[in-house]
């Protein structure tokens, strides 16, 4: 009580205070902002005073200097706030620096120790930037990595291609192996004593596994979940792994120059003169004109037609001012294979990059160069995947005119597929392809000799690149499926032409073309009625 009567007493004489000191400020606020002259006030001068001019001119000068002064100040406070603004800049950074520290010391030998603790907190870290713990916000539903399933035998995927299936046993050994490691990982993990080490647990093996799935986002690293079964029918046991990617680290710095680099591109033929026509207007405008490091050897089977393609070649020879070609004649039945392996033999200049081509294919400058850059005597052979394009008479067939070539060779899932079950088109030093053994002369005909070929290299110590590349294209032609195949091989042949017709969707439209018609047919009758 007596505490709350004091405080009532103490309330006016705060407010008391509080007025005064108000009071204090304004008085000091309005002598601040009074304008000073030399007598501490400009008096105005009088209106009819001679020196009324004089005086205001003075003023206005004053003042005018006083504003000048004023923004000199602000552009100092701005240029001490922008130097701070840098140095708290700089000092962000530092701290950034040190927090992906890992990525600088990873390859520095002097502190071992240190680069070790650094390597583990980064790969640790990596756990905390993937979605693991909790969920990402996605900008689209098509930003979401998916997952794929696999069991002890199989794996369940989306991405299939042409030569893959949507189940299959995996059959790359890397694939196999880190499925494996994974399972026994698990089981491992789980069979570890956890708590009472007096206590019985059930021990944990590979049939145990009941499912798993994975990811993997590039950056960060690949994510498993693993099911195994518990005690009882409707028990089981989940386990969470993840396998981190490590930072990035520097291999290799060093200049390639491939300005003195020729291309031997060996093209084997028999007939087929319009073919070679369309193959010799790609091969001048990007080979001759673009390129110009290139040599054509061209290895015919039979005489038929072989006055026209030799024609077709000096005329371009002629029209191009080129030179670098070789022409072999062979009496004998077309073999791919054979006519490949001769010409390959028959270059006696220095060691040059061979280029195997058909004249179904189309390439561009930038895939010469691609051709350059991936091929290394003794080390490297460039198997590149092509894009197969599909019939332009069924992709363009609701158009008033099929577009021209180079307007048709555009990478869609409408209008080609990735050839990645064809080995024939391949760049390798000729060196390389003559210490292999070249192709294998029994194989007659088309097609078998170039996937022993492949073979042969990936038996060998050489790295073989296997890529899509975006300038290499095989031109649609009619696939002929021949009255002497067995049963089993004329299907699969149908099989394969349907398969380079077009896309799923495009040969749903014509399965479904009468359908289709009959509905729109519909709807015109009953625009018409209402």
């Amino acid at each position: 009580m007596m505490l709350r009567r004091g405080f009532i007493l103490f309330l006016p004489r705060l407010a008391g205070l509080l007025v005064v000191a108000c009071c204090s400020v304004s008085i000091v606020y309005m002598l601040a902002c009074t304008p000073k002259g030399d007598n501490q006030q400009l008096a105005l001068p009088r209106v009819h005073s001679p020196t009324a001019k004089e005086g205001y001119e003075a003023i206005l000068q004053e003042r005018e200097e006083q504003h000048r002064n004023y923004i000199i100040s602000l552009k100092k406070q701005i240029a001490q706030l922008k130097a701070e603004l840098q140095g708290r800049s700089k000092q962000l950074k530092n701290v950034q620096g040190q927090h992906s520290a890992p990525l600088d010391v990873r390859l520095d030998h002097s502190n071992p120790e240190k680069a070790q603790a650094n390597l583990l907190a980064f790969l640790r870290s990596q756990i905390d930037r993937a979605e693991v713990h909790s969920g990402i916000k996605l900008s689209t539903e098509y930003a979401a990595v998916p997952f794929e399933s696999f069991t002890l035998q199989k794996v369940y995927q989306l991405e299939t291609g042409l030569t893959r299936h949507p189940e299959e046993k995996p059959v790359r050994k890397d694939k196999r192996d880190e499925l494996a490691e994974v399972i026994e990982l698990a089981a491992g993990s789980l069979n570890s004593p956890a708590g009472d080490g007096n206590a019985k647990h059930h021990l944990y093996t590979a049939s145990d596994f009941v499912e798993g799935i994975y990811r993997t986002e590039k950056d960060k690293g690949t994510l498993y979940e693993l099911t195994f079964k518990g005690d009882t029918k409707h028990q089981f046991k989940k386990i969470v792994l993840f396998r981190p990617f490590g930072p990035v680290m520097k291999v290799k710095n060093e200049n390639v120059n491939i300005a003195d680099t020729l291309i031997n591109v060996i093209v084997p033929l028999a007939k087929r003169a319009s073919k070679f026509r369309q193959f010799m207007q790609n091969f001048r405008e990007m080979g001759i004109q673009q390129d110009g490091r290139i040599h054509l050897t061209v290895v015919y089977f039979g005489k038929e037609q072989m006055s026209e393609v030799k024609s077709i070649l000096e005329n371009t020879s002629k029209s191009a001012n080129f030179k670098n070609f070789t022409f072999i004649q062979l009496n004998e039945e077309f073999s791919r294979g054979k006519g490949l392996d001769v010409g390959a033999r028959f270059w006696k200049g220095n060691n040059v990059v061979l280029f195997f081509c058909d004249v179904d294919i189309y390439f561009t400058a930038q895939f010469l160069n691609s051709c350059r850059l991936n091929t290394q005597p003794g080390k490297k052979v460039f198997y590149p995947v092509l894009f197969s394009q599909y019939n332009p008479s069924i992709i363009y067939g609701h158009h008033d005119s099929i577009p021209s070539l180079e307007q048709q060779l555009v990478i869609k899932k409408e209008t080609g597929f990735w050839r990645d079950f064809g080995f024939g088109m391949t760049c390798q030093y000729r060196s390389d392809f003559i210490n292999i053994g070249g192709f294998d002369l029994d194989i007659k005909g088309w097609g078998g000799e170039d996937v022993h070929l492949y073979r042969k290299y990936l038996h060998s110590n050489l790295i073989v690149i296997r890529t899509p590349v975006r300038g290499l294209f095989h031109l649609w032609h009619e696939k002929q499926c021949l009255d002497e195949l067995t049963p089993e091989q004329y299907k699969m042949c149908m099989q394969s032409k349907a398969m380079n017709e077009a896309s799923h969707g495009q040969l749903g439209m014509l399965v479904f073309k009468q359908e289709i018609e009959t509905h729109l047919q519909r709807q015109k009758l009953s625009s018409k009625k209402t």
